[in-house]
């Protein structure tokens, strides 16, 4: 089973969901959040640091980081089991450093990302959760729009 590291970024309601490009392999031209695989001998949390950094250019505050769930997808040797993790505050403004995967991203209202195309039906069940009273804000400035 294939593990699999992906971050909901969250400021101001929305969360950052990026599109995989059509000519992507694996779940091509659907809304995603950034992530990727867990490296051999690599802390989830480490490989989601990693992963938003190549993909978005942020360094995430790993004290804001928290769990939100698991989603399994596939079958056999293409099973995927998929880590989501809240990221509650990061530095940078997130810009997709990752083109060959992604052709846009896009900040989305936590009620409206149920009407895209995902990767997983499951996502806005755990993305939701985030919706609730006393969720930290983002510090240290406003979300960017991002294409």
């Amino acid at each position: 089973m294939h593990l699999v590291v992906t971050g909901a970024l969250v400021a101001d309601g929305a969360v950052l969901l990026v599109h995989r490009s059509p000519t992507r392999r694996a779940y091509p031209d659907l809304w995603d959040l950034p992530g990727g695989h867990v490296e051999p001998g690599e802390s989830e949390l480490r490989a989601l640091a990693r992963e938003m950094h190549e993909e978005l250019g942020v360094r995430i505050v790993a004290e804001s980081a928290s769990r939100l769930g698991d989603l399994r997808a596939g079958r056999g040797e293409n099973a995927v089991r998929l880590c989501v993790w809240h990221v509650g505050d990061w530095v940078g403004s997130p810009t997709n450093r990752a083109p060959d995967e992604h052709d846009d991203m896009a900040w989305v209202g936590i009620h409206e990302i149920g009407g895209l195309p995902l990767v997983h039906g499951g996502l806005p069940a755990l993305v939701r959760s985030l919706a609730g009273p006393g969720r930290p804000r983002r510090r240290g400035g406003e979300p960017t729009a991002a294409s």
